[in-house]
């Protein structure tokens, strides 16, 4: 496949993500997927969407950047949300997420077969109030 046609593969991929449900996986998800970052298979990886729909039910993410090369394609993401449900067992709190994460897909004939991802999960959850910073990491990094 071209590389023009793997970046359309992934925007329709995340197009169709943002509309929270599972309906477009299987038609973009090989069955022998592997996710590199969390370390599961095609099934896990639709257990942590069908978590993060529900702790997130506003979840979107927006493509900032795509590039592509050989058979992989690179996103600079930016996600945002609201924690309204239950995530990894912690209460909805309300608050929003803002969160730039970098995502890296390897297709192969027209479907995704891994994937790596970059982000800072423990600013996440700093913004929905589960880690709070001590006074002295408040002086060495101070926030605005």
């Amino acid at each position: 496949m071209s590389l023009e046609e793997n970046k359309a593969i992934v925007r329709k991929m995340i197009e169709e993500y943002n509309k929270h449900t599972l309906d477009w996986f299987d038609g973009f998800i090989a069955p022998d997927y592997f996710d590199r970052t969390n370390q599961v298979g095609a099934e896990g990886v639709k257990q942590l969407f069908i978590m993060g729909f529900k702790g997130f039910p506003d979840w979107h993410e927006a493509i900032d950047d795509i590039i592509a090369e050989g058979d992989k394609v690179w996103l600079r993401l930016t996600y945002t949300g609201t924690h309204t449900g239950e995530f990894f067992g912690l209460a909805p709190t309300g608050n929003k997420v803002t969160m730039t994460a970098v995502a890296i897909y390897r297709i192969v004939n027209g479907k995704l077969v891994e994937g790596w991802f970059i982000n800072d999960g423990l600013d996440m959850f700093k913004q929905i109030g589960a880690i709070e910073i001590t006074e002295k990491g408040k002086k060495l990094f101070p926030q605005e």
